[in-house]
């Protein structure tokens, strides 16, 4: 039998039923033994299958999906891909074609064999795991070697397999070694999970923060029992369709450029409980030193490196499952909280959750869309809000979830042209209508894989926020350059496309939208219509994007940020003394 159908073999018996891949010489036994054995989606770039693999792992919740990429500039095409889900803890197995291993440079020269570079070299410092497989792999090896990022704190692997190794005829039987079992994650000891119930039952303002290393499963399970606990929750954008604000404890989600009411309602706590996230600077904003002013904080993470990373302050640490604790912790009696959560249902009805914007004539305010598309989103669909720049934060911001709703975002590495590569495999993952929004420049970075969706017929419907370029960054060099546009639009040397002329060349429909686009028969029926389309939403170029965590530079060039309570613009008075009660002041920004 030949050696990569074999490995085929293995990895089907592991859950895996789809690769995508860019072809390539260096791959080609592992292509046929794939395209034999698994549902194989030809994408145009070698990031796209990387990002594609990562958004169906985070959707699929039971099939897998691996990339297959040639050697040389298939695996340097990948790298982004590979640093985003190594950022963000999620599963992406990719198998790497290389040279022979006769013609391996072993670095006594730049390269060998054609294509050749070290792969492995490359990626090892953003895998759990990366190696070359320079001989035959009983089963046992194999999968020691594949699995590595499917079990604790996950993340991508990268295995490198040469031409010949690749094409070699073994002896299955011989090869047959048992798989290992994955180890179990830690788990809470009774005293840990009692001594967090009476803490969480003494405090007076607690709240349960969590992130996307809580399993929808385990959160939808547990719906029932977080609302009868009566403890309010809050989420991460990676937790975002965790809970939502139909559960009598939802308080909205957190992050710099979060919500302002769960933001507020956070800072107010005294005891922030904070289940599977790793409390980055994104959650906790640049002035860590000011998260949770009032209260402590019990971080829980299977990884002890953020446990110990220094920011934000810890009361408690846990190094254990944050879905087995949850659990347990729901089976005890925490206290009652009642005014403390109709406390925070008064902030977030104080609060609205479109704030007043800038948006000129003729255009459409980006926060009506996201509102809008919440409305008209059902609890099958999928939501990918692309993962930077306006289009993300506010659709972060805006967007309400309903349950069944599956939303997988990539905030760790913020890159852009996520949002349609993603938005293709949580599409073939789930097989659900898929809605994406992202901004035209970042759609711009891998609009090619608009013919991916095409000829695969997915039911995906993008809309595109067209304001002529990047907004982030014309909003920093506004805000602190004086308005000193550079590389930012058309006329600073950023090359965009006329979007219904592109969209046609792949036999792709599209209509741009204009205020009251909701009620418009044919938006209706293409949105509600099967396969995919283009929306073309006008942005105004000088749109503002408000409430944020602002920023000032001081002398010397550095930059000084505000806590998460104290967002842009400052909030009238007489409201910040009403939904600020238990912060220790209420201060305007400076």
């Amino acid at each position: 039998m030949k050696y990569s159908d074999l490995m085929v073999d293995w990895l089907v018996a592991q859950g895996y039923t789809h690769c995508f891949y860019v072809g390539g010489g260096n791959i080609m036994h592992l292509l046929d033994s794939c395209s034999r054995k698994m549902t194989c989606v030809a994408v145009v770039h070698e990031v796209a299958a990387g990002i594609a693999v990562e958004y169906f792992n985070a959707t699929a919740g039971g099939p897998r999906a691996l990339a297959l990429v040639t050697a040389g500039p298939g695996m340097t095409n990948l790298v982004t891909a590979i640093s985003g889900a190594w950022l963000e803890s999620r599963e992406l197995l990719v198998l790497g074609g290389q040279v022979k291993t006769a013609d391996l440079a072993r670095g006594q020269v730049r390269q060998r064999g054609i294509q050749e570079i070290d792969g492995v070299s490359i990626a090892r410092s953003i895998t759990v795991h990366a190696s070359t497989v320079e001989g035959v792999l009983d089963r046992a090896d194999f999968l020691a070697r594949t699995e590595a990022g499917s079990h604790g704190r996950k993340g991508p692997v990268f295995v490198e397999i040469p031409l010949d190794i690749q094409g070699r005829e073994v002896d299955p039987a011989a090869l047959d070694t048992p798989a290992p079992s994955p180890p179990a994650p830690p788990r809470a000891t009774t005293q840990q999970v009692e001594d967090l119930a009476t803490r969480i039952a003494k405090a007076q303002r607690p709240v349960l923060l969590i992130g996307g290393g809580v399993r929808r499963d385990v959160a939808q399970g547990l719906a029932d029992q977080l609302a009868a606990a009566g403890v309010p929750v809050a989420t991460t954008w990676n937790g975002a369709d965790r809970m939502g604000p139909d559960h009598p404890a939802y308080v909205g989600r957190t992050n710099t450029w979060g919500q302002r009411s769960a933001n507020l309602i956070v800072q107010q706590a005294d005891l922030v409980v904070a289940l599977g996230t790793r409390l980055g600077f994104q959650q906790t904003g640049f002035n860590w030193q000011e998260f949770a002013p009032v209260g402590d904080v019990v971080h829980v993470d299977l990884d002890p490196q953020e446990l110990n990373k220094g920011h934000p302050r810890t009361a408690v640490a846990l190094q254990v499952d944050a879905n087995a604790l949850l659990s347990d912790l729901l089976s005890l009696n925490l206290g009652q909280h009642a005014d403390w959560l109709a406390y925070c249902r008064q902030v977030r009805a104080s609060i609205s959750q479109i704030e007043d914007n800038h948006t000129g004539e003729g255009f459409i305010s980006p926060y009506v869309v996201a509102a809008t598309l919440g409305e008209l989103c059902t609890p099958t669909d999928v939501i990918i809000p692309c993962s930077s720049g306006g289009a993300f934060t506010v659709m972060m911001q805006t967007f309400e979830t309903k349950p069944g709703q599956v939303m997988v975002t990539n905030k760790g590495l913020a890159a852009m042209g996520y949002g349609l590569s993603g938005a293709i495999g949580a599409a073939i993952a789930s097989g659900r209508r898929t809605i994406l929004v992202e901004g035209d420049g970042g759609f711009s970075q891998n609009l090619q894989e608009i013919g991916t969706a095409a000829v695969n017929n997915l039911d995906l419907k993008i809309f595109i926020f067209d304001d002529n370029g990047y907004a982030s960054i014309r909003s920093v060099q506004i805000n602190y350059f004086n308005g000193r546009y550079v590389g930012c639009d058309r006329s600073t040397g950023l090359g965009l496309p006329d979007w219904g002329r592109l969209f046609d060349a792949w036999g792709v429909p599209s209509l741009r939208l204009s205020a009251g686009f909701e009620s418009d028969p044919e938006f209706l029926a293409r949105f509600n219509g099967r396969g995919p389309q283009a929306f073309i939403v006008p942005i105004d170029e000088k749109q503002t994007y408000f409430p944020r965590i602002t920023s000032r530079m001081v002398d010397g060039g550095g930059m000084v940020s505000n806590p998460l309570h104290r967002m842009t613009p400052p909030l009238d008075e007489t409201l910040a003394a009403r939904v600020g009660v238990y912060l220790p002041t209420i201060e305007s920004n400076p």
